[in-house]
């Protein structure tokens, strides 16, 4: 598991559709998987508090707290305030904000955000946010594809002509998520692929220099995240290897520690990589829903 991950306020609100009542400190450290209701802190029992994680306010926290008396409700959110590394305070079904609460998170720097969701549904999204954010993540060089609904990751030593390839299968239609650098993370038991945030939408081609995919293809032709189900290795060919030719043979890579089917595509001039990669995607489909034109054509032959 990632350690923690820092996001600016309005990039953590933007994603999860939140107000900001209080911007703080203007950013949101994320450490925790777990989120917390604060009931047991609000009545005074501090013992196990983990102040890592993001603090959700429903109506029952409101309600208890403004049954308190305004010292002992004083005293008590100042007393949850003085935890410096909560992450943000979010309140649920848009409730109002207490006076004493915004007053000690203007001394303590605590962002305070609002939703019009229910606490439920609110605490869920929080939970599929955190998990992908803090899941186990590894950077790998190559170009992730979305060709025909596949999540398809290049891989090859450089200069075998990934870029290009690439180039030429959005031209065909299909859409980058990343060139180059490609972050991976395990979400549950799916590798999700993007594209680090400062080169997002940009391509090097060789010759040429930099282009930005996006405001040259239009943005259908990049999507910012994709699950990885299928590697294709490019590599030289090489003379008097045995190279697959009835699919049989499978080939996984493991990241991080999930096996991914992969395929090795020799190169050599007069090869469309493109179209065997387009292929690939169809084939891969088909195999998935149960057809194996191998398996097929392997029971006619032993038919006759």
């Amino acid at each position: 598991m990632n350690e923690q991950e820092t996001i600016l306020l309005e990039n953590f609100c933007g994603d999860l559709g939140l107000e900001i009542v209080f911007a703080g400190r203007g950013r949101v450290t994320l450490s925790s998987y777990s989120v917390t209701r604060p009931g047991l802190q609000l009545a005074g029992f501090f013992k196990y508090f983990d102040s890592s994680r993001i603090l959700v306010f429903g109506n029952s926290e409101y309600e208890f707290l403004r049954d308190l008396s305004q010292e002992v409700r004083s005293e008590r959110i100042k007393t949850l305030l003085s935890y410096r590394d909560i992450p943000c305070i979010i309140l649920a079904r848009d409730l109002p904000v207490l006076h004493e609460l915004i007053e000690e998170a203007r001394l303590t720097g605590c962002p305070i955000l609002r939703t019009d969701r229910v606490t439920t549904a609110l605490m869920n999204d929080l939970f599929f946010y955190l998990n992908k954010k803090l899941a186990p993540s590894t950077t790998m060089h190559g170009v992730l594809m979305d060709v025909s609904g596949v999540g398809i990751l290049l891989t090859g030593h450089s200069g075998i002509g990934k870029s290009e390839t690439a180039m030429e299968l959005i031209k065909r239609g299909h859409r980058l998520v990343a060139d180059d650098s490609v972050i991976v993370k395990r979400v549950s038991e799916t590798l999700v692929g993007t594209s680090p945030e400062t080169i997002r939408y940009f391509m090097e081609l060789r010759g040429i220099g930099i282009i930005n995919i996006k405001n040259m293809y239009g943005s259908g032709s990049i999507l910012n995240e994709k699950e990885i189900e299928l590697v294709i290795e490019l590599e030289n060919w090489v003379e008097g290897k045995e190279y697959d030719r009835l699919g049989e043979g499978t080939l996984y890579e493991n990241i991080l520690g999930l096996k991914v089917l992969k395929h090795v595509v020799p190169v050599k001039p007069g090869r469309n990589l493109s179209i065997i990669i387009e292929v690939a995607a169809r084939n891969f489909r088909l195999k998935s829903m149960g057809y194996d034109a191998a398996q097929e054509l392997i029971g006619r032959t032993i038919g006759r």
